[in-house]
Order: C-alpha cells, then sequence, then structure tokens
C-alpha cells in the first residue's frame, strides 16, 4: 500500500517525463500547509531560473503577515511574482508541472495568476 505522498509522487513522475519530452522550462508547484512554492526550472532540469514563495518577506506583508501562506489569496499573489520573475530571466512559454496535486483550489489560483500576468504554458 502507497502512501498519500508516495501516490502523488507516482503522478508526478508520469508528467515529469512528459515535460521533459516537450524540451520547455517547467514551472513547479509544490505546497505545504501553511506555505506554497513556485519555481521554474530549467529545459535540462538543472537550474532553478525563478523562484517565488510565500516564505519572502514582501509577499508575507502583501497577504497579511505570518500563517497566511496557505490560501488561495496568496498562491494568486506566488502566481504572479512567479510570472513577473520568469519575464525577468526571459522566459515566456512554460510547462505547468502541478507535482500530482489535483488542478484545485492553491495549485488552480496560482496557475490562471501566471497565465494572467503573461506566462504561456
Amino acid at each position: 500500500m502507497l502512501t498519500k505522498k508516495e501516490q502523488r509522487l507516482r503522478r508526478a513522475r508520469q508528467t515529469r517525463i512528459r515535460i521533459a519530452q516537450q524540451g520547455v522550462a517547467r514551472l513547479t508547484v509544490n505546497r505545504t500547509n501553511l506555505h506554497i512554492y513556485a519555481n521554474v526550472i530549467s529545459s535540462d532540469g538543472t537550474k532553478v531560473l525563478a523562484s517565488a514563495s510565500t516564505l519572502e518577506a514582501e509577499v508575507r506583508q502583501a497577504i497579511g503577515g505570518a500563517g497566511k501562506g496557505g490560501n488561495a489569496t496568496a498562491a494568486t499573489a506566488i502566481g504572479k511574482r512567479i510570472a513577473e520573475k520568469a519575464k525577468a530571466a526571459g522566459i515566456e512559454k512554460v510547462a505547468f508541472d502541478r507535482a500530482g496535486y489535483a488542478y484545485h483550489g492553491r495549485v488552480k489560483a496560482l496557475a490562471e495568476a501566471a497565465r494572467e500576468a503573461g506566462l504561456q504554458f
């Protein structure tokens, strides 16, 4: 019997294989109960080109301080921030890697905010 985490990582593995074949940068999402993290990783998977999380001081002030990083509002802020940072690094097109999480709630909020801010995926 697989644990919940092992099931999620198993789902994520297939997505990552498909993204690697496309040869584009990937926007990865990781969520915990308290925070949400987003990274843009190079197409060869060796470098983090841009990152944003609810741990950053500026973001924490914008979303209302400690303990507010685990909601959809925070995820929306991170989506906008990662899109801005990716564009600054010269990346317009990415593949969305939801890391086995359901496309729902915070993950969906982050993805939609990144799309609105101009990232294509």
